[in-house]
């Protein structure tokens, strides 16, 4: 039996909650969806969360409302999918990268004060910075928020991968050290409404850009409006927003599945540890680690180290055990479009380093002990 490297985890529950929003009267914009941002905020102890079509729906508008447009700049790291990047180049912005950490895989806190500094210089400082949450663990947010006061930056967490995370112990998606934050509920995340994303900010003028943002552009506020409303149908387009709505059913989802998210991400930690334990003689580099933090484990992703087998070799022998494994991710500037517009090999090593080693091995809550020990005497094989 195939062992995929990630797989949704639905329930009898789940799918009474989707039958129940599909018998109601709303399908599209109805209270389920309000219902469920405030289920999420509440749980991260934000005051705001916009639920969105999907995670890169929500990085596109969080970089908008924040004022990321032609002239301005966005820093991010090049271990990350490409939305993240992508969603400052479709505000027309200038992008940079800043290299990881080989320790943590997430974005190198040294680098980025020396890029700070160099970019004094330059006069090509950042306006937006998108620290992304590698595979769950959380950046130094605290650091990283300090600097943002010392350099005016703003900051989005690019937080797909880390929904019921802990940072010091405050939940990731608080926005406790930054403007905003960004969830993804694509089906291979730790919870699910089968496309969607969400985005979280304490923020009362973010907030209310936020839901014009995913709504063409419209309000219904005549707060906002420049004309006083000509009856209670009235509304206004004040800006070019997007059609990024969620729909009820997805709310729906979303609410029945959030319940059960730290139960989730309990066994996910359940499962990365007996892996852990059970590679810890091979010449591998296991998951990174980090005091104070809390990681929902995404993804579960090792290093090769000296061993005599190319990762090529690895995940070939994988595939003909028929065991789903996966590499996350290409760095960013690597693609052939980033290329093009003027990044090059070698620019950010730790990146490059950790991609021609790293392999990702199934991680979901349902993988059996079985399963399990199947995927770990074939990595044993596979690298004898």
């Amino acid at each position: 039996m195939y062992i995929p490297y990630a797989r949704q985890t639905i329930s009898d529950e789940d799918i009474a909650a989707v039958i129940t929003a599909l018998k109601s009267d709303w399908l599209t914009q109805g209270p389920l969806i309000s219902e469920f941002e405030k289920a999420v905020a509440d749980y991260c102890g934000a005051k705001y969360a916009v639920a969105v079509s999907s995670g890169t729906a929500a990085l596109h508008i969080a970089c908008l409302s924040i004022g990321l447009i032609q002239g301005r700049r966005g820093w991010t790291t090049p271990l990350t999918f490409a939305a993240t990047a992508n969603s400052i180049l479709y505000c027309g912005a200038m992008i940079d990268f800043i290299d990881i950490s080989p320790k943590t895989l997430n974005i190198s806190i040294p680098a980025l004060k020396d890029r700070l500094i160099y970019s004094l210089k330059t006069c090509d400082s950042p306006n937006v910075l998108i620290p992304v949450h590698f595979s769950g663990l959380s950046c130094d947010m605290e650091e990283i928020y300090g600097l943002s006061k010392d350099y005016g930056f703003k900051i989005i967490e690019d937080a797909c991968h880390a929904i019921g995370g802990i940072y010091k112990g405050t939940k990731v998606g608080s926005c406790k050290f930054s403007d905003m934050t960004v969830f993804s509920f694509h089906a291979t995340k730790n919870m699910t409404t089968g496309e969607g994303g969400m985005v979280m900010t304490n923020d009362d003028e973010l907030y209310q850009r936020l839901i014009r943002y995913r709504t063409h552009g419209i309000t219904r506020d005549p707060k906002y409006m420049t004309s006083v409303p000509s009856g209670s149908w009235y509304y206004q387009q004040t800006e070019l927003g997007f059609n990024y709505r969620i729909t009820d059913i997805q709310a729906a989802l979303g609410i029945s599945q959030l319940k059960r998210l730290d139960q989730f991400n309990a066994k996910r930690n359940e499962l990365a540890n007996r892996y852990d334990k059970a590679f810890s003689g091979l010449p591998v580099i296991l998951p990174p680690r980090m005091d104070g933090v809390y990681s929902p484990f995404h993804l579960y992703v090792i290093r090769l180290n000296g061993v005599n087998k190319t990762r090529k070799e690895v995940f070939e022998y994988m595939k003909d055990a028929n065991i789903g494994t996966n590499v996350h991710y290409i760095p960013v500037h690597l693609h052939p479009y980033y290329q093009e517009i003027g990044f090059k090999g070698k620019s950010f090593p730790e990146a490059e380093r950790y991609y021609e080693t790293a392999l990702t091995l199934p991680l979901f809550p349902t993988l059996t002990i079985s399963d399990q020990d199947r995927v770990i005497n074939s990595l044993y094989k596979a690298l004898s």
